[in-house]
């Protein structure tokens, strides 16, 4: 285990604290644009796109930041080590963001098809990216730890006020440059800040020790990444850019018959082989025991996902179109209130970490199914009050923004009852042969919840359901369940809280 600190963290935590902040600055930076770019006029540099095209795109482009680090997670596991997973990752998405930075300068690149194709691109470049770096940076901040250490749960939820302090310095920065300069300076920051968390990983490399190796290579007495290692990383990061760029020809020059075959087969493929490797990879009935576990809560993940993502789709189109947003005479960017949701975390994680540890020591911390439980509680609050701001917003009157805000912070303190205690669970619970694969398959329940976050609200308009109200209760509804559900799940967890 790594050198500890004071503060009684291995020292590894703060590289991989601000590696990851840098990170999902950058995501998120993107992410608050994402929306509000497309649906712009072509005038202003956007693409023109209708609410629901807008709201497309970013459902599938989210589903498939999330799915795609089932295959980082293998390749990590079984060929590169983590390590490498995340220099090709960052270095990759930092294309990506480049590459819709060159899609947004409408005065330097006039053809629309043209800028269109460079902006496709770049999404795809970034979910490849993003697929070597989530689940292995995780597995790392894992690894600082023994399972049955207390602080593993603590040090998680650290890490998570990492993901969102670049979550809250991206819509200032990101958003606002590209909302009030000009949409390639929002796009170019976030690829500048995916540059620095390379950086800032590779300057304190030393503190990992020998933890995110290629395999082998610690058993064999190395402790740092080799020139081998560094052609390996600019090769995957080429070959990524010249995947998506293939992906594109391909689809751009066959039909929807052979898209249909195309997408059913990579579908069952993946399925086939994600099964074959928990399959190699689980030994014995509590190991067996234990995936079933994260496999049960992996569906409880998606429906919370599905809701606490409207963040970025609806609950943005909301803060843009029927909200308030004049104060004092200053127009506040939509953009901002992306921050809602980070500066909550900052604030209540470290009380979190505190409160877990103290419960700890008296035998009364709540096991993983109860805290899942409770998320689901407060998430169909939040979506109660999101209807109601919905119905008064119904006749054209610009709302309070507290509305927002409100639904922000009750989302907020249910995400801090399930995510970061949903990674270290993962890592509790995997096998230790596909411990990011295993990280890969939470990873998967994060994209099927924001693919339905995004398509929710057409599909639940032909059954002329109400969105919000729909979430509150499938939350209720599923809260209930985990109660119900608990006590089977804590023996399936074979000692592990």
């Amino acid at each position: 285990m790594s050198e500890t600190v004071k503060e009684g963290h291995p020292k590894g935590l703060s590289s991989l604290f601000f590696t990851e902040m840098w990170e999902r600055f950058s995501y998120y930076g993107m992410r608050a644009l994402l929306t509000i770019f497309l649906t712009a006029e072509l005038a202003t540099g956007g693409f023109g796109m209708d609410r629901a095209e807008s709201l497309a795109i970013y459902g599938v482009f989210t589903a498939l930041v999330y799915l795609t680090p089932i295959i980082g997670g293998w390749f990590a596991d079984n060929l590169i080590g983590q390590r490498k997973s995340i220099y090709i990752g960052g270095i990759t998405m930092a294309i990506g963001q480049f590459l819709l930075a060159a899609s947004s300068t409408a005065s330097i690149i006039s053809d629309i098809d043209s800028r269109l194709s460079i902006f496709y691109l770049g999404l795809g470049v970034l979910i490849l990216g993003n697929g070597f770096f989530k689940p292995n940076i995780s597995t790392i901040v894992g690894d600082l730890y023994e399972n049955d250490d207390p602080r593993k749960d603590g040090g998680f939820t650290i890490f998570y006020m990492g993901i969102n302090i670049g979550a809250f310095l991206s819509p200032f920065i990101a958003g606002t440059l590209g909302e009030k300069v000009g949409w390639p300076y929002g796009f170019l920051s976030a690829g500048v800040g995916m540059l620095i968390g390379v950086i800032w990983f590779y300057w304190r490399r030393h503190t990992l020790g020998t933890l995110g190796l290629p395999p082998g290579e610690a058993e064999k007495g190395s402790t740092s990444l080799v020139v081998k290692d560094w052609r390996d990383i600019l090769f995957y990061s080429v070959a990524n850019l010249t995947l998506v760029y293939a992906i594109m020809a391909f689809w751009g020059s066959t039909g929807a018959l052979i898209h249909s075959i195309t997408a059913w087969t990579i579908g069952i493929a993946g399925g086939g082989f994600l099964a074959f490797s928990i399959f190699k990879g689980t030994t014995g009935n509590v190991e067996w025991s234990r995936v079933l576990v994260i496999i049960i809560l992996a569906f409880f993940n998606i429906v919370f996902w599905a809701g606490f993502e409207q963040a970025g789709g609806t609950f943005n189109l909301f803060a843009q179109e029927n909200t308030n947003r004049v104060v004092g005479g200053f127009t506040i960017p939509t953009t901002w209130f992306q921050n809602i949701n980070p500066i909550a975390i900052v604030t209540l994680a470290p009380i979190f970490s505190l409160i877990w540890l103290k419960l700890s020591k008296r035998n009364l911390n709540p096991r993983t199914p109860i805290k899942f439980a409770l998320a689901m509680f407060i998430g169909a609050a939040a979506f109660y009050i999101m209807s109601i701001a919905f119905d008064l917003a119904q006749d054209g009157t610009l709302i309070s923004p507290m509305w927002l805000v409100v639904v922000y912070v009750l989302l907020t303190i249910g995400e801090l009852m399930l995510s970061p205690i949903g990674l270290s669970m993962v890592t509790k619970l995997s096998p230790r042969k596909i411990t990011s694969v295993m990280m890969g398959v939470w990873m998967a329940s994060f994209a099927l919840g924001n693919y339905l976050a995004a398509t929710l609200e057409s599909i639940l308009e032909t059954y002329e359901f109400e969105l919000y109200p729909f979430i509150a209760m499938l939350m209720m509804i599923s809260g209930v369940c985990l109660l119900l559900l608990t006590p089977l799940l804590n023996k399936f967890m074979k000692g592990i809280h």
